[in-house]
């Protein structure tokens, strides 16, 4: 049934089980495969600032942390960080047996999610839901509402518990 199993991924707690409901349906399938995305985004809670460190004049309250070379070192780290999940997640898919592949890119989650899925002809986009209603995702959006109405195929959202 699903071939192609998009599963996009950040670095929350909830991301385990995202991964692990993905690579339960791809065990369903023979010839299945994965692709593992992780979106570089100011919004991902772990995040750098996503303020431009150049404009330090402007936002004197930050304090002395905020200089360029500090928030390019931070990006590498947070850079780092998203390689090293990806890498984990796509070994325990290989002592599956499943093929996977992994992208990391920066962007806007949902935008990029369904680009993506519709450029690797996915069968179905694994996302995860952090539960934000009301005022929260109104002002903060809902990456997983948006990929549920603009992917081009179906899309299983994983809620929190």
């Amino acid at each position: 049934m699903y071939q192609k199993i998009l599963i996009a991924l950040d670095m929350s707690k909830m991301a385990e089980t995202v991964f692990n409901h993905g690579l339960s349906l791809a065990k369903q399938e023979l010839n299945s495969q994965l692709l593992l995305l992780h979106i570089l985004s100011g919004e991902e809670e772990n995040s750098p600032l996503p303020i431009p460190p150049d404009l330090k004049e402007m936002y004197p309250a930050a304090g002395n942390d905020l200089t360029l070379e500090n928030w390019k070192d931070q990006w590498k780290a947070f850079e780092k960080s998203g390689i090293e999940m990806l890498e984990a997640y796509q070994n325990q898919a290989k002592e599956n047996n499943t093929k996977t592949e992994f992208q990391q890119i920066y962007g806007n989650p949902g935008s990029r999610i369904c680009k993506i899925a519709k450029e690797w002809q996915a069968d179905v986009i694994v996302i995860g839901h952090r539960g934000r209603s009301g005022l929260e995702e109104f002002f903060l959006g809902s990456v997983s509402n948006y990929v549920l109405h603009h992917a081009h195929c179906s899309v299983l959202i994983v809620q929190t518990n």
